[in-house]
């Protein structure tokens, strides 16, 4: 397999305190990788550094044969602006904006994709509802579906069953298994460790330093779990600042 995303020695966090360090390992093409870890283990600032949207403290995150517009990034639900006052079309519209850019209208034909996809993630007839009127598992099918129409090849997703009902992860798991089933390269961010063994072949366990990261049977051990828990526990949130190396 090829690497799409390569870490190398990457740090990460917020005023220069590291909420990821010194990370080194490799997302390759079509895998399906779950990232798991205890609160505060940087799992959301690593999706974040991987989009952009945090400068590495340290170290490179390196996209090969990839630009970042070719990255689908599912933001927690608590990132999320809920009663912005935008309808569900509108909405999953929204993922054909790296076809579209800023100054050029939806054509019938993304519109069309756009309600095949909210179809597809059972809300046929949502189109016109307001997001901020819906429960919170039609709000993640609604954001499900505008990762459809993106039609990435590369998809993060933080913590994308949190908060919901029981059927609306089982559709949405689906769902994933099906971009996987497709040759997308997965990475998501989960708590439930029993649906990380029944359905991720790759696990990522950070505890803002990797645990372990390659096969999920030789990952997600009572080993790496006490490790981890055992990290988190002695993590000082006033650790020294991160000094960015002069390379």
């Amino acid at each position: 397999m090829s690497c799409l995303i390569d870490l190398h020695g990457v740090t990460l966090g917020y005023e220069r305190h590291p909420a990821v360090h010194h990370l080194h390992g490799a997302f390759e093409a079509g895998t399906l990788t779950a990232v798991v870890g205890p609160n505060g283990g940087g799992k959301s600032t690593l999706l974040k550094g991987i989009m952009g949207l945090l400068r590495p403290l340290d170290g490179h995150i390196v996209l090969r044969g990839l630009d970042r517009r070719d990255i689908a990034y599912l933001p927690q639900q608590a990132d999320i602006v809920a009663d912005f006052p935008i309808s569900v079309l509108d909405t999953v519209l929204l993922g054909h904006w790296r076809r579209v850019g800023a100054f050029r209208a939806f054509t019938p034909k993304m519109r069309r994709s756009a309600s095949r996809a909210i179809s597809g993630v059972g809300l046929e007839g949502f189109e016109a509802r307001l997001v901020g009127t819906l429960s919170a598992g039609q709000r993640q099918r609604v954001l499900f579906a505008r990762v459809l129409v993106a039609d990435s090849p590369v998809i993060l997703l933080d913590e994308p069953f949190t908060a919901i009902d029981t059927r609306t992860t089982a559709d949405l798991l689906a769902l994933v298994l099906r971009w996987h089933g497709e040759g997308r390269t997965v990475v998501a961010v989960l708590h439930d460790h029993e649906q990380v063994r029944r359905h991720f072949p790759r696990t990522l366990m950070l505890a803002r330093e990797a645990i372990g990261w390659g096969d999920t049977a030789s990952v997600l051990t009572p080993a790496n779990l006490l490790q981890a828990r055992a990290m988190s526990e002695a993590w000082d949130d006033q650790s020294p600042l991160c000094e960015r190396s002069a390379a």
